[in-house]
This record gives C-alpha cells, structure tokens and sequence, in this order.
C-alpha cells in the first residue's frame, strides 16, 4: 500500500533499512549469487542463518533459522561464510550517506537508522525527495538495495520501510495514518512476538486495529500492563519519541553457532575465551567498558536460557570477563550436558564511556591489561584472526554479531 506522496511538513522522519544487509552484499561481491538462494553462516549439517536473500525467503528461510531447517525448505540454497569485515565497511560507508543527508541521524542497528529530514524542506526539497536521492545514493555509491519508510512518527516510520520491503519507499502520510495502519496485523506492533500474537489471535484480535477498537484495560488484561499499553498507544500511533542522535549501543555482543555435535567443557570454554577477546577489543577500540555480562546459550532443542552478572566496577577487561563468563557456565554446565548445546554468546551491558569512570584503587598496572594493550596492538596491525589462543587452535571461531531473542 502507497499512501498519498504530497508534500507535507509532519511526514519527515525516515527509516532506511538495507535489505536482507550480509546477503545483499554478498550477491553485490559475487555476481554468481545474484538471484539465487542464499543463505548467510548456515550449512546443510549445521550453523545457524545469520541472514538470507529474498530468493532464499521466497521458500521460507529465515533468521535465525537452524541450517538443516533451511536446506530442508531450499534444497537448492546456497552457503556462504560471513565476512564481519565486508558488512562493517559497507555499514559505514551508508551511514556515512545517512549523516551526508541531514546531522539528525539515530542508528538502531549495523544496517538501520532513523532520519529527521523535517528542517531540510528549503534546502533539499521534501522528504519524499530527500528519501528518493538517499535511496539512489546508496544503490549507486554502495552497490546495495534499501528500503525507506517515510511517516510522523518512528514507529509509523519503521512500520512503513517493513511493509515497503524489498527495495522500495512507502510514505505515510498524517491524513492516512490510521487507515494505513490498522489493517495490518498484529505483528507489525513493536513488542508483538509469536507468544503474545498468538495469546491476541485466540482472542479474535488479528489486526492492528482490532486492538485500537478495544478499551486499552482490555488490552492490559490480555497482555500485561507495560505490554498493553504500550500496545494500545501504538495502535493509535501514539509515539512521541524524537530521532535522537545522543543514542549509543547499549551493549556490546558476539555469538557462535557450534551446530549441533557433543560439545565438551573444553570446547565451550575455547569458543567462550574467543568470544570473550572479540568483545572486550570492541570495547577498547571504542573506549568504552562495562559492568553486567551476559552469557546466551542455545540447546539443540532451540530453546534459549542467559545467565547474567553485574560486576561492582566498570571493565573492558579480557580476563575480568572471562572469568564471569566462566563462572556462568559453570552455572549453566548441568543443563548443557543434558541438552546439548549448539549456541554460545556473550555479551557486556551497562556501558559507559572509558574515560569518565573513576579507576578502582589499587592502581598498580597489572598483567592482563598490559596483556590487552599487546593484543589489541597485534589485531589493529595484522587483523582480527593474526593472533589466537592456544585453546583455539583447531576449532573453527568465526563469530557473529549477537541476535536479538
């Protein structure tokens, strides 16, 4: 659905979308992938779909789809090995587009972010115009296809470029907000899983403006209170939140599908330390620590469990988050040894910046961080993969990004 394009001054904020990002820049690198199925970090016997191109989406495959699931639905998908390093230039350079088109820029993801266009009518026309040019500026600068929602709100906005996809721009404009939105179903609301999709359905409540006809009481009984009147605001498209430039990644992440083979305490342990100096150099290279880390564990029944800890001070340090990671799988051992395991992650939250938090007495240097400045300084001359733990040695650790749940 394309909603009137007329001009108007409320319409300006925009979400730009990179579809289906690690495939698209994989068929954009190899011409030979181009309209075939692919699927990214997935094998036949293993692995988990990081990303899948629309060919691939076509017959079902999904992230975060297990590998024999998505060869099952495709049998003709193509595997291809994640390039963290191609996805990371690539980002860059749209954002660097993104912020060459108005300072108002909120990035939300490696491939996403919100754009206030609404002062730049003068200068650069209106937002339709703005999300035309950034659309043929990425294709033709950056080789890829993005998809741009154009809305009063972010929610709206973000609605929008997912309906819009693939490659495509979808304005919504105030006048048909409503009739736009409350024909769509219920999953297009941010906060609607599968779980409280089903729990509305059973009810009869299968679109968007089924729960904008109810009572927002209703709607908490069914579904909570923060839940349904969160749910309730949004039906209506109440969502007041201005793009904000100030936001900062709230944790920092990596993962590593271990496929679905017997996994020794050994084997964990390697792909924890790997994992672990993946995320602490990210932290360093950004200047930036953390308190709470996270570990994500997967079982070969797909469900999912975290563990979680909250350190008294601020680190970045390898060893500092090795050690509670350690000690969080060894409060998750007897569950994995009974399950399986085929997904490891670990993550740091509560993040601050590095240089404005107060270091803990005493403040004698010590081996590990003296150990982290001479891996960081091997990694940022030769590259991540230059230097690796002896535990590492025959195991492959390619990681990935963390996934939301």
């Amino acid at each position: 659905m394309f909603v009137s394009a007329s001009s108007s001054a409320s319409a300006s904020i925009l979400h730009a979308d990179l579809d289906s990002f690690y495939a698209s820049v994989e068929q954009r690198d190899d011409p030979a992938l181009r309209g075939k199925p692919v699927a990214v970090g997935a094998s036949p016997t293993g692995g988990v779909v990081l990303a899948a191109s629309y060919e691939a989406k076509a017959f079902g495959v999904a992230t975060p789809m297990g590998g024999a699931e998505a060869w099952r639905l495709c049998p003709d998908l193509i595997s291809v090995a994640p390039r963290f390093g191609a996805y990371s230039e690539a980002s860059d350079a749209v954002f660097d587009i993104f912020g060459d088109t108005t300072p108002l820029v909120e990035g939300i993801s490696i491939d996403e972010a919100f754009l206030d266009v609404g002062g730049l009518r003068r200068l650069s026309g209106t937002p339709v115009d703005i999300a035309r040019r950034l659309r043929a500026r990425v294709r033709a600068e950056v080789g890829l296809p993005i998809t741009v929602g154009v809305a009063r709100t972010k929610f709206l906005a973000k609605v929008a470029s997912g309906v819009g996809k693939p490659d495509g721009l979808l304005v919504v404009e105030p006048e048909g907000e409503l009739e736009f939105l409350h024909p769509l179903p219920v999953r297009r609301l941010w906060g609607v899983g599968a779980v409280t999709a089903q729990r509305l359905n059973d009810r009869g409540i299968y679109h968007v403006g089924d729960i904008a006809a109810l009572q927002e009481s209703a709607v908490v009984a069914i579904t909570g209170r923060a839940v349904g009147r969160h749910l309730h605001a949004l039906a209506h498209n109440l969502d007041p939140r201005p793009v904000d430039t100030a936001r900062r990644r709230r944790s920092v992440g990596a993962q590593h599908a271990l496929g679905r083979g017997d996994r020794t305490r050994a084997d964990c342990d390697a792909v924890l330390a790997g994992l672990v100096d993946r995320v602490t150099g990210r932290l360093r290279s950004a200047g930036r620590v953390g308190r709470t880390v996270t570990i994500r564990i997967r079982f070969h029944d797909f469900a999912r469990i975290t563990r979680s800890f909250t350190l008294p001070e601020s680190t970045a340090s390898s060893a500092a988050v090795r050690r509670v990671g350690g000690a969080l799988l060894d409060r998750a051992w007897p569950s994995i040894d009974e399950r399986g395991i085929s997904l490891l992650g670990v993550s740091v939250s509560q993040l601050s910046d590095a240089d404005a938090v107060q270091m803990a007495l005493p403040f004698e240097r010590n081996a590990a961080p003296a150990l982290d400045e001479a891996l960081d300084a091997v990694h940022d001359r030769f590259g991540g993969g230059a230097l690796r733990r002896a535990s590492s040695v025959g195991r492959s650790m390619v990681s990935m990004p963390m996934l939301p749940d």
